[in-house]
């Protein structure tokens, strides 16, 4: 969606280094909570346990119920030993486990490249000996657990990798071997890794990011809110890494969006329909929700939301015509980032830059582990 000359810089803000949150918040519902109104543009400073202060009885609170995958993996090149990482970004064909990936260090690792992936374990205890009977050594090396065959390299470098996993299970190698994928800008979390899913996440496991503004929910709160008759609908997409990546170009429209997969359950869809009709609000639970609910209403055929599952590319700029969300909690974002050009789009720019330049001067944590906002 274009139609207007504004710039990437001037989705641009100061964000100090040390105010990226390296840890969530214990409990998840401790952390703070900016609440936005767009009419007035007035901030209240509060906790994110209160956010049913600002929800009433008949909203629909949209969520994404995806999983994160634990899509990073340690391995090494088979004809050289050297050390590689890959992080799984989407599954392409299920019967021959074959993934987009990125790897890294990605320069050496071409077309029909193999690497190995070992048990950390066993991988730890080094090169074992076998004796032979002639009395001399041979060096041994960890069994692998997974093997990954390069097939293809795009042009923007990402890997087209086809596995073979020990005794044929796929899944149960990748529980055994993977870790999550936090983002880069997280160094060093040694924590809960539970603490990066959602207490609401289905058991289908299809995401290479978490969907953060669902991290704030406890099991407690989201009780409390549907005693309060404020009901709960489930969506799914599936997070991709670039959803974090700042925005190169000049000109926000020649930036390529990510393509990411969404399914809008029939289920769902009526929930929406009956909140608008009877006069609630549909609440999206992040970006991704925004993503998924827009996308489909872009796909149903009438003004009435419908059952809808299907890759989407939407790019939401300043000047789009929200179809769906009337309010949207969401954490803070990475500057000059499709989800800052987002959130102004449902915002205004000016207004949301001045929240964030409240957010700083306050001393919210931002990203992923970070604070929240409630814009309604």
């Amino acid at each position: 969606m274009t139609g207007t000359q504004l710039r990437t810089e001037d989705f641009d803000y100061h964000l100090p280094e040390e105010l990226i949150a390296q840890e969530p918040m214990m409990p998840r519902d401790a952390c703070r909570l900016l609440v936005m109104n767009r009419d007035t543009s007035q901030l209240d400073h509060r906790h994110f346990r209160d956010i049913g202060d600002y929800l009433e009885p008949g909203d629909l609170l949209v969520v994404n119920e995806t999983r994160v995958l634990p899509a990073r993996l340690q391995g090494r090149r088979a004809d050289t030993g050297g050390a590689v990482e890959v992080l799984l970004l989407k599954e392409l064909d299920k019967a021959t486990n074959t993934w987009e990936c990125l790897v890294k260090p990605g320069k050496r690792v071409r077309e029909g490249a193999i690497i190995e992936f070992a048990d950390s374990a066993v991988d730890s205890i080094g090169v074992a000996l076998e004796k032979q009977d002639e009395g001399r050594s041979k060096s041994l090396q960890p069994a692998s657990l997974l093997t990954g065959v390069v097939e293809a390299v795009d042009e923007g470098g990402i890997r087209r990798i086809s596995f073979t996993a020990a005794d044929n299970d796929f899944h149960a190698v990748i529980h055994q071997l993977g870790t999550l994928p936090l983002p880069p800008y997280i160094k060093d979390y040694a924590g809960d890794q539970s603490m990066y899913q959602t207490v609401y996440a289905s058991t289908d496991e299809h995401s290479a990011a978490a969907p953060t503004a669902g991290l704030h929910f406890t099991p407690e709160l989201l009780e409390q809110l549907q005693s309060r008759g404020i009901n709960v609908a489930r969506v799914r997409l599936d997070v991709g890494l670039d959803t974090f990546r700042p925005v190169s170009e000049d000109d926000p429209a020649q930036h390529h969006i990510h393509t990411e997969y969404f399914h809008v359950s029939q289920q769902a869809a009526d929930a929406v329909n009956a909140t608008r009709a009877a006069g609630g609000r549909v609440v999206a639970v992040g970006t991704t929700v925004v993503r998924a609910l827009e996308s489909a209403a872009q796909l149903s055929a009438d003004s009435f939301l419908s059952e809808q599952g299907a890759p989407t590319s939407l790019y939401i700029l300043p000047g789009f015509d929200f179809q769906v969300v009337d309010a949207l909690i969401t954490n803070f974002h990475v500057p000059k980032s499709t989800l800052v050009m987002m959130i102004s789009a449902f915002t205004g720019r000016e207004e949301i830059l001045a929240a964030y330049k409240e957010a700083v001067h306050k001393e919210y944590r931002f990203l992923s582990f970070g604070d929240a906002m409630l814009i309604l």
